[in-house]
């Protein structure tokens, strides 16, 4: 070691001693740094003169016409590159510019042809052609320059695109915009119709049964029809019936005289023998038998008219029977359509409330349309389109207002007062004030599409009326609930009423028929007893009459047999007459208080079969026709739109889409122009191209500042007494080398951070990294010189050569060619790069290690070849080195 050190101290001596070569020292420090300083301050920002290559650019675009609307891209995109100052943008003719390029005048040159604008509008009509920009370029002047220049093309191209996909998406997207906004003033009608087609589904069972139903009815029709004609028939007999039950009622009034005629036999009984004593008026009465002839001939009479009217009550009896069950099974059924159609009905209610909305709705959108209609900016084809929108909306709000009325209408019939007269008042004038709306909107269309703007007193006009039926459809609604509501459900079960009442006096009428037809057969059972009692009594009227004569003259003796005969009647009068009486009396109270109401029942179901029922026929055949032809595909229909629904609002809910079309239209268009955005994330920032080129050229220098001490000073120490060893001569010599490149070190990164400013992260390691660097730069040619002499330096040459293009140190080692890619992890160039990069950038330790391990290996490595090599090469170099000097050109 002592020896070592004895060579270094005497280099140093030496080297004070001789100020020549103390100069020569620090010249061979300072040289090196040199050649790095003037590459980086070169390599400092070499794209920042780029506005210095030419560029020649023509346009020969003739334009373009979209929707009457004239474009010329080429004039665009000359202007844009007016602004832009990034190339030497210069404007000439083509043929200028084709023969600049030629000439070198022009680094390349961009000619716009004259069709570009028409073939870059052609997607609008759908043949699509792509444009082409001639792009021509000089390659022989610069290899650089072509590079530059074809990013320049690029980025011409680039912000065609841009600019033309912006245009496109913001027309599209300001149509979908519009859309958007018309969809949201649709929204509650959608959301309407939306809880419509939800009810309907599940109405579907229901709609089904009523369809079943409707079926049923068409099969019953001809039954129904039967039956309707017995009704019309019954009807016809009523004055017959008339005829009955007032007979019936003369029955009745005469009834008590036949009481009292009966009571008579009981007072006969009870005065025979007052009889007894009248017997002696027998006489009298045989004088006068005459009148008795007579009063019994007019009894007769009367009988047989009693018989006939009966007989004729009897006849027609089984008719009105047939009738009462008919009409009551008819009545019935009308009650239970009524009841299970209850809901049917029901529903009137709310959808009524909601055509009104829907009116009202209407009116405000013309109202909105007027605001339209009056901005000085008005768009003819937005105001068309919205006018054709309201006047459909008009045309179907009349007659949604017809039907309305004539529901409303009929509802009245039911109701006394007629409480829906003043609402039907106020829905004729809306029809009448829509239909203004209509005549005032087709002037202004007209006006428009001559190109004209509307008159003031025009949309003026519209406007009032718009008001107005919405001032009056909001009176209707304020009060539908309370007022209308109550009396539209007050008429319908006034309608279900007034069937209920028919099938209940049918059926009490049916009940009291097996009454009616027992009185009238006791009735009949008593004039026929009375008309044989009488004809037989006619018959015998003369032998009566001689009877008289004999009995006025025999009476005192058959008085016995006339006790015995009224005792017999007595008891007839006594226990059965009463019964017929009661019998009696239920039949004409019938007559009176039942049978007008029954016959007044009769006639109107009479008529209403009459009048109504082939609009039932027909409106049954039809409702028969829509459930076998329409109601399956109504069904799936509906289902599909349901399903279609809730697909839409499980992708996604109305307002979700109403939200995505009403975004904002730039920002919108500016994605689609750009959709992908790189957001670049520096984690070791390098602010200019000098200081990332640093590492690279300081070890670069490093490299040529060993090879520098290699070429100017001597590996070998005088040894004239032989003392010193090899080893002593490599280490002890190397001494002074590593103490050179140390300062060429630290003059060189000193430099870069303080003359030229690079930019650096850690400064102190960049320094001591420089240092290391150097040390093993100077240890590998060092002791390649010291090894194998002057092929030393050579092999040192050609170890540059290879490591400049295989470290990485300019381009990424991955565009080198494969050997130069194996070569580079066995390169010290490559770790020396790698460890100043990490200090100029900021360290990784795990990058730092390696790296400076791997430096560490390359100083072993020269060690061990010095310590194994160094002498038994020593004779065989000094050979080579005389050889050398024979040749008088090396040393």
């Amino acid at each position: 070691m002592k020896k070592i050190l004895s060579i270094y101290l005497t280099d140093l001596r030496n080297l004070w001693k001789v100020p020549t070569g103390l100069f020569l020292m620090i010249a061979l420090a300072i040289l090196p740094s040199v050649y790095a300083w003037i590459n980086l301050e070169a390599m400092w920002d070499p794209y920042a003169n780029t506005s210095g290559i030419k560029i020649a650019v023509t346009s020969n675009d003739e334009g373009a016409t979209v929707k009457d609307k004239t474009i010329n891209i080429g004039n665009e995109v000359v202007d844009n590159l007016k602004n832009n100052h990034s190339l030497g943008w210069t404007f000439v003719s083509d043929q200028e510019a084709l023969v600049g390029v030629e000439r070198g005048d022009y680094y390349a040159s961009l000619i716009i042809p004259a069709d570009f604008s028409r073939k870059i509008t052609s997607i609008v009509d759908g043949s699509m052609e792509k444009p082409e920009i001639l792009y021509t370029v000089n390659e022989k002047i610069n290899a650089v320059a072509p590079k530059i220049t074809s990013k320049g093309a690029s980025n011409v191209t680039a912000q065609i695109s841009e600019n033309f996909i912006k245009t496109v998406s913001s027309s599209i997207l300001t149509r979908m915009k519009e859309l958007g906004i018309d969809l949201e003033k649709e929204l509650p009608t959608i959301r309407n119709m939306e809880s419509r087609i939800f009810e309907l589904e599940k109405r579907l069972p229901e709609i089904t049964a009523m369809g079943d139903k409707a079926l049923e009815i068409e099969q019953k029709l001809p039954e129904i029809k039967e039956k309707g004609q017995k009704i019309v028939e019954l009807e016809k007999r009523i004055p017959e019936m008339d005829r009955a039950g007032d007979t019936v009622l003369k029955i009745e009034e005469r009834w008590p005289k036949i009481e009292a005629a009966a009571q008579e036999v009981l007072v006969i009984q009870q005065k025979l023998p007052e009889i007894q004593r009248a017997a002696d008026r027998i006489a009298e009465l045989d004088q006068n038998f005459g009148k008795v002839e007579e009063a019994l001939n007019t009894a007769i009479d009367k009988s047989r008219k009693a018989d006939e009217i009966v007989t004729a009550a009897l006849n027609t009896l089984p008719k009105v029977e047939a009738i009462a069950a008919q009409g009551g099974a008819f009545a019935t059924q009308l009650v239970n359509f009524l009841q299970n159609n209850d809901a049917a009905f029901q529903a009137i209610i709310p959808v009524v409330k909601q055509n009104l909305i829907l009116l009202q709705q209407t009116a405000d959108a013309v109202t909105q349309l007027t605001g339209l209609l009056q901005d000085a900016n008005l768009d003819p084809q937005k105001a068309l389109a919205a006018i054709g929108l309201l006047t459909d909306r008009l045309t179907a709000g009349v007659t949604v207002i017809d039907r309305t009325v004539d529901l409303l209408t009929r509802l009245n019939t039911y109701l006394p007062n007629g409480p829906f007269t003043d609402s039907i008042d106020r829905l004729n004038s809306v029809k009448s004030n829509f239909n203004n709306q209509l005549q005032t909107l087709s002037k202004i269309q007209s006006a428009i599409q001559r190109g004209e703007k509307p008159a003031k007193d025009l949309v003026d006009n519209l406007n009032t009326l718009s008001k107005e039926a919405s001032s009056t459809l909001g009176n209707i609604l304020s009060r539908y609930d309370s007022e209308i509501v109550p009396n539209i459900t007050k008429a319908l079960g006034q309608l279900k009423s007034i069937a209920q009442n028919s099938a209940t006096v049918l059926q009490t009428l049916q009940s009291q028929l097996p009454n009616i037809k027992e009185i009238l057969v006791d009735a009949q059972s008593g004039i026929h007893f009375a008309q044989a009692q009488l004809d037989m009594l006619q018959k015998d009227l003369p032998n009566i009459r001689a009877k008289v004569h004999e009995a006025s003259t025999t009476l005192q003796t058959k008085m016995n047999e006339f006790t015995n005969a009224i005792n017999e009647a007595a008891p007839f009068v006594r226990n059965d007459l009463p019964k017929v009486e009661q019998k009696l009396h239920e039949a004409a109270n019938f007559v009176r208080n039942d049978l007008p109401a029954a016959e007044d029942e009769i006639r109107k179901l009479s008529d209403l079969y009459q009048t109504k029922f082939p609009e039932v026929e027909s409106a049954v055949h039809l409702a028969a026709n829509l459930v076998r032809n329409d109601l399956p595909e109504f069904e799936a229909a509906i289902r599909k739109a349901a399903d279609q629904i809730r697909k839409v609002e499980g992708g996604g809910s109305i307002e979700e889409i109403l939200r995505l079309l009403q975004n904002d239209i730039q920002k919108q268009s500016d994605f689609l122009a750009n959709p992908v955005l790189i957001k670049e994330d520096r984690r070791f920032p390098i602010p200019n191209y000098g200081s990332a080129m640093s590492p690279f050229y300081t070890t670069l220098s490093l490299w040529v500042g060993a090879m520098l001490l290699v070429s100017m000073m001597r590996v070998d120490v005088d040894n004239p007494d032989g003392l010193l060893k090899p080893r002593h001569v490599y280490f002890g010599r190397m001494l002074i080398f590593l103490t050179v490149g140390c300062l060429q070190a630290i003059i060189v990164t000193l430099g870069d951070m303080y003359l030229l400013g690079t930019y650096v992260v850690d400064k102190f390691w960049f320094i001591l990294f420089a240092i290391l660097i150097s040390k093993v730069f100077i240890t590998i040619t060092y002791t390649l010189v010291s090894v194998f002499g002057n092929i030393g330096k050579g092999i040192a040459i050609i170890f540059l050569v290879l490591q400049f293009s295989s470290s990485g140190g300019t381009f990424p080692v991955s565009t080198a060619s494969p050997f130069f890619q194996k070569l580079n992890p066995l390169v010290p160039f490559t770790y020396a790069v790698g460890v100043m990069r990490e200090a100029v950038g900021g360290m990784l330790l795990s990058v730092v290690l390696r790296d400076v391990f791997f430096l560490c290996v390359f100083i072993a490595i020269c060690y061990v070849i010095a310590l194994a090599l160094k002498k038994p090469l020593s004779g065989y170099t000094k050979k080579v080195a005389e050889k050398a000097k024979q040749t008088k050109l090396i040393s």
